[in-house]
């Protein structure tokens, strides 16, 4: 199987397990928001969601990155070594998950009370239960992508996110409120835990020869994972820290409304983030045999693709924001429409990023991201102090959106000094994509006055990607008769 084979056969896998799980997602979303709980409730649950996804970078420091990078390497090189590589991480992970949540449960009251939410520390005692089946998806997914088997990644992304959904609803209905759509959390994470262990072991640490480790292995582990630490946990406080300074600072409602514009941007980034989770382990094999160039071409055009997708996308959402936020979720998170318009940026940004982050993990250049993401995270955490009290939840999203602009920047110039790709041809797709966009953009704004419910806002979004379809095809940019026989 070829390098692109492999490439687009693990994209297939985990975009087709992301839209089961965003879709799944979605609708636990939407019952959730307009039927199941109030918006206070609803901010409330994700508050806590926020501050368990704080508190899960302590059981992992950088451990899971760190050994699929080595399992990506030591398979093509010495796979007598896998054995060792994955005992030694997973129990090393196993340690901090129970300092992180016998810690959480114990001092639950006290937790609740720092972060000005007294009515979280019943959710606390729940989300730490949680955060120790959760963990260990995180620590098998990761490690599945060492292995460059995405497939086994998004069954088990599967199993969590549609078990949760069907949980949280069942639990809710029977009344039991808030408390009842977080234990849904935990009974997803559980099952999938099972499935992740079993995988790990049967498939993978009972299928080499274990030919022991030494101390010099485990210590370059340890070492590598130091930066993907900082990175790492850069990565986590950046994308928690916001909704947990609008709870602090504001209260349970304007969380919901900030955590519905960021949901519907990462469901929107689910084929950005399904392209970059199948390719990035490519880029280390390619290291590894010296095939630089290769990855050079492989990022270009996965780069490219994504720019074609989300620059329109971006416009887009824009354009829509009021109406598809007041029409789906109701008046009441009519608030959400101006977050989602600043967010539509954030998911350009992201979307790069979700193409370029981890394969710098798999290059061997964590360290220089670690510094970026550090510093921009700090930024955005005092942009976020300083800007919620003045400007409310949209200052939090400008804050989120300039910070990781800048990220984003950065990010891409590591790779192109990493793998010296042609940047010019970039530059010129990207001209032309928005010349797309605009033109897009314009046919799209004239019917929106005209949007007054759902029907005719699924009109006027397909009319978007019919235009965009059409122009993308005659720009020359994607031949849609080889995109087709690619993905199927």
């Amino acid at each position: 199987m070829s390098v692109t084979e492999r490439i687009v056969d693990g994209f297939k896998a985990t975009l087709g397990a992301r839209l089961v799980t965003n879709i799944a997602n979605g609708v636990l979303m939407l019952l959730l928001a307009r039927f199941l709980l109030t918006p206070d409730e609803y901010g409330l649950l994700f508050f806590v969601v926020a501050v368990l996804g704080v508190a899960s970078m302590v059981t992992d420091l950088g451990s899971a990155r760190s050994a699929a990078r080595y399992v990506s390497e030591y398979k093509e090189t010495d796979d007598g070594k896998i054995p060792y590589i994955l005992r030694t991480s997973l129990g090393y992970r196993l340690v901090l998950i129970a300092i992180v949540t016998s810690t959480m449960v114990v001092g639950h009251e006290r937790l609740a009370g720092l972060l000005n939410t007294p009515e979280a520390a019943t959710l606390l005692i729940v989300g730490g239960i949680y955060l120790v089946f959760q963990s260990l998806n995180s620590y098998g997914q990761t490690l599945f992508q060492g292995f460059n088997r995405v497939e086994l990644s998004a069954v088990v992304s599967v199993v969590n996110n549609v078990t949760r959904v069907a949980s949280v609803i069942a639990l809710t209905v029977l009344g039991l409120g808030v408390v009842g759509a977080m234990l849904g959390y935990v009974v997803g994470a559980a099952l999938a835990a099972i499935v992740t262990l079993v995988a790990l072991y049967r498939r993978f640490y009972t299928a080499y020869d274990d030919d022991g480790g030494e101390k010099a292995l485990r210590n370059r582990m340890f070492r590598y994972s130091i930066p993907l630490t900082a990175s790492t946990s850069a990565n986590i406080l950046d994308n928690r820290i916001d909704t947990i300074l609008v709870g602090f600072l504001l209260n349970p409602l304007a969380v919901s409304y900030y955590v519905l514009s960021k949901q519907i941007s990462q469901f929107v980034l689910v084929p950005a983030g399904s392209l970059g989770f199948s390719v990035s382990p490519t880029y280390g094999e390619q290291k590894a045999t010296d095939a630089l160039e290769k990855s050079a071409r492989i990022y270009e055009s996965t780069l490219q693709y994504v720019l074609l997708l989300y620059i329109p996308a971006a416009v887009g959402l824009i354009l829509v924001a009021d109406p598809a936020v007041r029409l789906v979720f109701g008046a009441d998170y009519a608030g959400a429409a101006p977050v989602l318009q600043l967010m539509a940026i954030y998911v350009v940004f992201q979307a790069i990023t979700n193409v370029t982050t981890n394969a710098l993990d798999y290059l061997g250049r964590a360290s220089d991201r670690a510094v970026a993401k550090g510093v921009t995270s700090a930024a955005n955490a005092c942009l976020n102090v300083l800007l919620i009290p003045r400007f409310g939840v949209p200052g939090a999203a400008f804050a989120t959106v300039v910070t990781y602009g800048i990220y984003t920047t950065v990010n891409v110039a590591v790779m192109y000094r990493e793998l010296g790709f042609d940047y010019a041809r970039i530059a010129r797709s990207v001209a032309l994509i928005a010349l797309i966009s605009a033109s897009m953009g314009l046919a799209v704004l004239f019917f929106v006055p005209y949007v007054s419910n759902i029907v005719a806002l699924a009109g006027v979004i397909g009319l978007g990607v019919l235009i965009w379809g059409v122009l993308v095809t005659l720009s020359g940019l994607v031949d849609p008769r080889k995109t087709i026989a690619l993905l199927t």
